[in-house]
Formats: C-alpha cells, structure tokens, sequence
C-alpha cells in the first residue's frame, strides 16, 4: 500500500466522487459491450446529494454554499452521480436506513423518471448480503459502493460482496474513526471491541496494532497502540481485502481534514478473477491522476475487457 506522501489537494469528498464518477464512466462504457444484466448499488445512499458532515478531529461541520454555481456539482451525491453517466446501468439500487434521508433519496424518481431505480429502506447489511446470496452471478453484474457513515459496514457483507466473484467495490474506510477506538494503552472497552471484531472479521487486529513489549518491572504485559497507527490500520485493512477479493488496487488514497488529519482511505476491489486486473488497473490509475486531468485507461475504455 502507498499512502505516504500521496494525498488530495482539494476537498476530500469532492476528490472520493470525483474517482467513483471516472469508474462509473469506465465501467458503463465497458459492460455495454456485454450481454450482463449490470447494476449500481450505492448502500449508504444518503438524500442523493453530498450532506455536509461534521469533521470529527474538529468536531466542526463542513459547510458550502449550495446556491454557488461553482460547488453545485460537488453538491451531487453519489447517487445522482451514477444517474449521470452517458451510459446508464441498466438497474441502479439505492439503500438508506434512515426514514427521513430515505424520504428525501426517493425524490430522485421525479427528476429521472425511469424504471431502473430501486429505492430500499432497511439495513444495508441485510440487504447486501441477501442480494449477493441471491442472484444468479454468471448472468449478472454490479458495481457497489460503500460510503458508510462510521463502521455501519460488516466483514460478512465484505465476504458475501467479495464471494459473487462478479462484483467491482469501492470503499471509504473510516481511518480515523478507528484509530479513535484504538486507545493508546490498549485499555479498549468490550463494546468497542466486538465493534472492531465485527468490523474486520478477525480479532487478529489486538496482535497487530498492540505488539507486546518487553517485560517491564512496574506493568507486567504492557502493550502500547503501534507508533505509525494510521499506516498500520490502512496496510491491515488492505491485507483482509486482498485475502478474499482477487484483485486490490495498491494505491489507495488518505483523505485528510482541514487540520491535515487523515480520515478515510479510499479503497478498490475488483471480485472477479477474469477481469480484476483490468479493473484493477482502471482504479490505480484514476486514483493517481489529479480530479480533472483525464484518465489513459478510460479515454478508450470499450477495447478493455471487463467480464
């Protein structure tokens, strides 16, 4: 993983959509050639647009002014992103649990009027791993984006995802929210530690973020959090992704704050062998390039192959 000295000069959330968006693109224009029924899952669709979150390093909520023309595209969420692409998927689900986000999200049929959109109001999880469980994936595929709110996401939907072998992911990765989790001294409750053992699927991660020291004459068995703790959290995250998708896109990006604290990582995993280092490629190469500079993988995206 290459996170050291490779981070976004603009708003990181504008950057996240701004490589979702160019993937989107790639992807529709690729899967068009095929006789795939594919689709769009975004499970933590939101209102449809970007909702200003608040900056938990500074505990200050993000701001910007939605009557500007200059940030009325990066006010488009993710959802109304996908809804934008030249070449539509030919079934987009949108997934909120909240009721009044929800109620807002579904006032995008009126502004595109098609039949292709699904709107679900229920748990994410739920719904991800039964789509997975119960889809035929020789004659489907989907791209899935996951932009949680917090640690909303669970290993097993991860697993069910990454098992259809026919599923390209995009992740944001909540860095500093778990390097928040992970007191310095280990001293962790048991709440937050069933949250991170659901979250990353093993409780390998007591090992490998609280190495034990040497014998110490006034605490026995003292542990201490790992001094590079975001590198360490990103390079651990990367290893379970690569350990059951069978393509990962090495360059991930950190996202940072205003006060230059990291706090996502955005993450690629391409499910299906025949076509992961392709995708993967594609991914790697969008999230090297700054937000407008064109993509070489993309110019001609329909002489790649993407099964």
């Amino acid at each position: 993983m290459n996170t050291r000295g490779h981070r976004f000069g603009g708003p990181w959330t504008e950057q996240k959509l701004g490589c979702v968006s160019k993937y989107l693109r790639a992807y529709t224009t690729i899967m068009r050639k095929y006789e795939f029924h594919f689709a769009y899952v975004d499970a933590f669709a939101g209102t449809g647009y970007h909702e200003p979150r608040r900056d938990e390093n500074t505990d200050q909520t993000l701001l910007f002014d939605p009557t500007s023309e200059e940030t009325q595209n990066f006010l488009d969420g993710s959802a109304r992103i996908a809804l934008q692409v030249e070449h539509l998927f030919q079934e987009y689900i949108f997934i909120e649990k909240n009721r009044n986000r929800f109620s807002e999200l579904k006032k995008l049929r009126s502004e595109f009027p098609n039949e292709r959109i699904e709107f679900i109001n229920r748990d994410a999880n739920d719904y991800l791993v039964n789509f997975c469980n119960e889809r035929n994936w020789t004659s489907n595929r989907a791209l899935v984006f996951l932009d949680p709110y917090g640690m909303q996401v669970n290993w097993e939907t991860m697993e069910s995802i990454a098992e259809t072998k026919a599923i390209d992911l995009w992740i944001l990765f909540p860095l500093g929210t778990i390097n928040r989790l992970l007191e310095k001294q280990g001293q962790i409750s048991r709440a937050r530690q069933r949250t991170l053992d659901r979250f990353f699927g093993d409780p390998d991660w007591r090992r490998v973020f609280y190495p034990p020291t040497e014998f110490s004459l006034t605490q026995e068995n003292y542990r201490q959090k790992t001094g590079d703790i975001f590198t360490e959290i990103g390079k651990y995250f990367m290893k379970r992704l690569q350990g059951i998708f069978a393509g990962v896109a090495d360059n991930p990006p950190l996202l940072y704050n205003s006060n230059n604290v990291p706090l996502y990582l955005l993450c690629f995993a391409a499910g299906n062998p025949k076509a992961a280092e392709t995708a993967v490629k594609i991914a790697q190469d969008i999230l090297l390039k700054p937000l407008g500079q064109e993509v070489s993988l993309i110019k001609q995206p329909e002489q790649l192959e993407l099964l």
